[in-house]
């Protein structure tokens, strides 16, 4: 019997672990896009300026990256659910420290260690998915996760904007609080346990540090992470610039960030609905170069358009929403070719891509979003030039899967 054919059934039907899975998802998204919108207001009652408020985003993502080491490998030996639940309680007291910063250092302080806590769900959730399905069922699972948890960063710039009209940017880090207490509570009550006690990984420096080594130094995992990584920071450079290109290039407010949210994150769910469709129709590679065609149309179109007109709707949009179809359609079949390689380390397998991931979109936040949001062709350019390095990446790996052929 093969071990496809021995994995445990799966404990909950596929669409309640997804909309449980793609709900812990959901807290890396929000943590970010939904305080957005008050970047100008709290950095006037901190007394911080647009620079010093950038740091609230790129240190939370680096703790998150860092942490991404761990979260995986914790639950390899101590199983899915405590790593999960642990986390959650961390994160509801974090956001509850935010909310109730008077200074910056003081949120700054509860950002980083805020970082260490959400990144969890996602990262052991790719393992729960791989513990419970194999083969096109579980691609289908991702892409449907992926289909729900789009929702979360085309409605988190909106319930920030709404919530800081109403009652200030205080109340979007209570907002993250209730959230983080209602996923505590779901998680408690419908999520089970699936990675089994007898193949589970002993928690020793030892043994984790050479399991570290050896995937770490596999080429082909990094390239596949440095694929997924690059891909994505085409699209969150618009994310994390988002306050520059709404109040600054488009002349909107807070009301308005729907515009740019709502495209690209239309685009991920329409690219993961095609992924989930092509599962056991077209091969993942097929799938992937599909994707990055759709990538580079987008490209192409953004550099041309900045090129020659000034920012406009939809323009300024469409390009932004065309690249999260192409990224979304590649990003499952890249995911789960990496989770293959090591399929008794999935938990660490996802620890890695999930650094790789967390800190590319860090460098992204921290230094690239600065140097590039002054204009729509810079822009375009950052997206761009992110494009080609997730090109090379995918290409290298096919080259060292083909024995270098």
């Amino acid at each position: 019997m093969n071990a496809e054919s021995s994995r445990q059934p799966a404990p909950v039907a596929m669409p309640a672990l997804a909309i449980i899975l793609a709900a812990l998802a959901m807290i890396g998204p929000f943590t970010i896009d939904t305080y957005l919108p008050s970047f100008p207001y709290l950095g006037a009652d901190l007394q911080a300026t647009p620079a010093q408020m950038q740091q609230t985003l790129s240190l939370y993502l680096f703790t998150f990256a860092l942490m991404t080491l761990f979260h995986g490998t914790l639950s390899d030996s101590f199983g899915r659910r405590p790593v999960i639940i642990a986390s959650l309680v961390l994160y509801v007291v974090t956001a509850a420290g935010c909310a109730l910063a008077t200074t910056l250092p003081q949120l700054l302080f509860w950002r980083a260690v805020q970082g260490l806590s959400a990144g969890a769900g996602i990262i052991v959730g790719r393992a729960i998915i791989r513990d419970s399905f194999g083969g096109n069922e579980a691609q289908r699972l991702m892409s449907l996760v992926t289909m729900i948890f789009g929702i979360a960063p085309a409605i988190a710039p909106v319930i920030g904007g709404w919530l800081q009209n109403l009652s200030g940017w205080r109340s979007i880090f209570w907002f993250l609080a209730a959230f983080g207490v209602a996923l505590l509570i779901a998680v408690m009550r419908r999520l089970p346990e699936t990675h089994l006690k007898a193949s589970r990984q002993p928690f020793q420096a030892g043994p984790l540090l050479r399991n570290y080594l050896r995937l770490g130094s596999d080429p082909k995992l990094v390239l596949l992470c440095l694929t997924i990584a690059f891909n994505f920071s085409g699209f969150f450079i618009y994310v994390v610039s988002a306050p520059a290109v709404i109040y600054g290039l488009l002349g909107m407010t807070e009301k308005d960030f729907a515009w740019l949210f709502v495209p690209g994150i239309s685009g991920v769910m329409f690219g993961a609905f095609l992924s989930g469709r092509l599962a056991g129709r077209m091969s993942p590679q097929r799938t992937v170069s599909a994707g990055y065609l759709t990538m580079c149309a987008a490209a192409l179109f953004n550099l041309a358009y900045c090129m020659w007109f000034p920012p406009a709707l939809p323009w300024t949009v469409l390009p932004v929403m065309l690249y999260t179809v192409g990224m979304a359609l590649a990003m499952p079949s890249v995911t789960l070719i990496a989770l293959e390689l090591f399929p008794q380390l999935r938990g660490m397998t996802s620890s890695l891509q999930g650094f790789a991931h967390s800190l590319v979109a860090g460098i992204a936040a921290g230094i690239i979003s600065p140097l590039v949001s002054g204009s729509a062709l810079t822009l375009a350019c950052g997206m761009s030039g992110m494009l080609l390095l997730g090109w090379l990446s995918w290409r290298l790996y096919l080259r060292v899967a083909a024995g270098g052929r």
